[in-house]
């Protein structure tokens, strides 16, 4: 196992009816900027909750954050914030609104003249403008980590950012929110935390057994609760079991003393860029190829998930990796998601060619835990997954 040093700050307050309990956790004399998406939490009862429990403070609201939090919307919000004299922030959604919120905690103690060079020059965040999150769609586990991803339309780029400044104060999460979740979009929570974990675990052995048993134990209770949670999202037991697994999926706690991927979210981040697909969906259209290219590399821990996860026994240890593939696609596919890029977009041609080309103007020429997948190996594996 590898060294590590692991510090979660994020205080989590979880179950039925504690979204109350944001009145005792922002300090008093606050005030507040209260941050949503579409306004679908004020169909499903949530804005009524916060704005409840916010009664006793001053607070500004800022709607419309959209999925893939886009750049010149949050400028706009960062406005507010100057010129409000906000003094804590307070993300009420999916991973999109608290991804956007942290780039905003970021932004707002920034003191370059352009807010994008914290994404485009890497800068980490070490400190930021408090904030806390009531986590209405799980799948990212951005209520509990110190990452976002940001996009910015004009360029078509999607870039990630964080630090250690960037965990939330506290985050709430009641499972009673998932009732009100489209199936599109509680399929995508399901492979979007699927993935993290795949992106943690989905490496070489290096004798991380606990971390090993982690990661394995979130993706059985995914691949259980998925039929239970998409048949009756109000099935409380289910939701409960589902928000917490993506919570868990990247909160920093799988990764440490291991090495990580993460190459399969850079390729599907440049996809959402391109055409706007649904995040989780890129991951499902780029896993397949990934594991693939990569099998002599990978087949090891690929055998080990086949035999862990999907109780595969049968066969030699190529056998095994190769059939951990076929389930993960399979997987997918259970949930709704389709696995190639010819079932989002018809003109894919050159797609590869021109993720290839951004990774060579960024500098990424090192993907993958080995930090050895070029940019043409990209280039290849996107090909693949046409």
């Amino acid at each position: 196992m590898n060294s590590f040093e692991f510090k979660n700050p994020t205080k989590i307050i979880f179950g039925k009816d504690q979204i109350q309990k944001i009145a005792t956790e922002i300090p008093k004399d606050a005030k507040i900027l209260l941050l949503y998406g579409g306004g679908s939490i004020k169909k499903n009862g949530i804005y009524q909750q916060v704005t409840q429990a916010l009664s006793g403070f001053e607070f500004e609201e800022f709607g419309g954050i959209p999925a893939n939090p886009e750049y010149s919307i949050l400028l706009d919000a960062l406005n507010v914030i100057k010129t409000k004299k906000i003094t804590f922030l307070l993300a009420v959604g999916g991973g999109s609104v608290i991804d956007g919120v942290k780039f905003l905690s970021s932004a707002a103690l920034y003191e370059g003249n352009e807010p994008w060079e914290i994404l485009s020059k890497r800068i980490p965040t070490a400190k930021g403008m408090p904030f806390g999150t009531v986590l209405t769609l799980p799948a990212t586990g951005s209520e509990m980590n110190s990452g976002a991803v940001i996009t910015r339309a004009e360029t078509k780029e999607k870039l990630t950012m964080g630090g250690s400044g960037l965990f939330p104060v506290f985050s709430i999460l009641d499972p009673c929110v998932v009732a009100s979740i489209p199936e599109r979009q509680i399929a995508n929570g399901l492979a979007d935390a699927f993935t993290h974990v795949l992106e943690q675990y989905m490496t070489y052995p290096i004798n991380a057994l606990l971390q090993d048993r982690f990661a394995e134990s979130i993706m059985q209770t995914l691949i259980e609760v998925a039929p239970a949670i998409l048949k009756d999202p109000s099935d409380y037991k289910a939701a409960s079991n589902f928000m917490w697994s993506c919570t868990m999926a990247l909160n920093g706690l799988i990764q440490k003393g291991v090495p990580t991927d993460w190459a399969i979210h850079m390729m599907g981040h440049e996809l959402t860029a391109l055409y706007g697909i649904d995040h989780a969906r890129t991951l499902a259209i780029i896993a397949e190829s990934h594991y693939t290219y990569n099998f002599e590399a990978k087949k090891k821990k690929l055998a080990q998930y086949a035999e862990r996860v999907w109780n595969i026994t049968e066969g030699n240890l190529e056998a095994k990796a190769l059939a951990g593939i076929r389930k993960t696609t399979e997987f997918y596919q259970s949930i709704g998601i389709d696995t190639k890029l010819s079932d989002y977009i018809d003109n894919y041609e050159g797609t590869a060619e021109e993720i290839a080309r951004r990774f060579e103007e960024r500098g990424m020429t090192g993907l993958g835990e080995h930090k050895s997948l070029s940019p043409t190996d990209a280039e290849n594996i996107v090909k693949m997954a046409y």
